[in-house]
């Protein structure tokens, strides 16, 4: 069965981005490595890695993956986050979430120096966007406008409505959405209305984690629908599925792109990921950091 034209696929955007990537290391020579730091044992965080992990060596970049106890301080980590900072082998640093309770995950993205905070969670690297500059963006959010442009609408004056302000996804993505010409409307738990914002929307960009909460009633027809949400659904017989923000099999009927869950944002987020550290290879060498 041929696959449904309306959908927005991550992949074919994913493997393009990461053969771009691909191509400029190749001539780079000496690049660093990408560090996965995982702290405690949390098992979804495998699947992150693992992702990562197949993405870097698609775009070649060496990684390595860190795997550290889960009874290790937040001075220790700061400390080892510290000296990775100063290693000139690393050139980006990933940390993998969620983290132990007693670990303040804020504090550590911000020691992650801003060259080499390739995840784009160091509060200097999301403040930057305020300014236009968005190179080093937060994966997800950075993410989200890729796939808008992969639309093909023109961005200067289209109207998007992004459902969710949080500090990692909405409010970087508003911003970047703002950098490239949009008119930017953000909606979250206080707003009384959502659905009579959404339906004027050349764009929808959902991020709020509540399963199906778009439905097709909240749709402009042809509009540009991008489905950052995940959600686990647990049925009476027990089974579970993963589903997105959007209620996507009806959407799919108003809109004229929506992205799955999964196969949507996914793929491109971990693509983000590789051409961040591209980009911090480039900023390393400006600061004299490489050759």
């Amino acid at each position: 069965m041929k696959p449904d034209p309306r959908y927005l696929l991550g992949k074919p955007v994913r493997d393009r981005i990461l053969s771009e990537v691909r191509s400029m290391t190749g001539a780079a020579g000496r690049i660093g490595k990408l560090v996965s730091i995982s702290i405690g044992d949390i098992p979804e965080v495998a699947v992150y890695v693992r992702n990562q992990a197949r993405a870097a060596a698609l775009a070649g970049l060496p990684f390595d993956q860190e795997f550290w106890g889960g009874e290790v301080g937040q001075d220790e980590c700061k400390a080892r986050i510290q000296a990775m900072n100063d290693d000139p082998e690393v050139l980006g640093i990933i940390l993998q979430r969620p983290v132990p309770g007693h670990i303040n995950v804020r504090s550590l993205q911000s020691a992650i120096h801003p060259l080499k905070d390739v995840e784009g969670m160091n509060p200097a690297s999301i403040g930057n966007i305020v300014y236009n500059d968005v190179a080093m963006a937060p994966c997800t959010a950075a993410a989200a406008v890729e796939l808008i442009r992969e639309t093909g609408l023109d961005m200067k004056g289209l109207e998007v409505v992004m459902v969710g302000h949080s500090e990692i996804v909405g409010k970087p993505a508003a911003m970047m959405l703002m950098a490239e010409g949009a008119t930017v409307t953000v909606c979250h738990h206080l707003t009384r209305s959502v659905a009579m914002h959404s339906r004027r929307a050349d764009v929808i960009v959902v991020a709020v984690g509540k399963a199906h909460l778009i439905g097709a009633d909240m749709v402009k027809p042809g509009a540009a629908v991008i489905d950052i949400g995940i959600n686990q659904r647990i049925h009476p017989d027990g089974s579970t599925d993963i589903v997105g923000d959007v209620d996507t099999e009806a959407v799919k009927e108003i809109a004229g792109w929506v992205t799955p869950v999964p196969g949507g944002v996914g793929p491109v987020t971990v693509a983000m990921l590789m051409r961040n550290a591209l980009r911090a290879y480039q900023r390393q060498q400006v600061a004299g950091w490489r050759s």
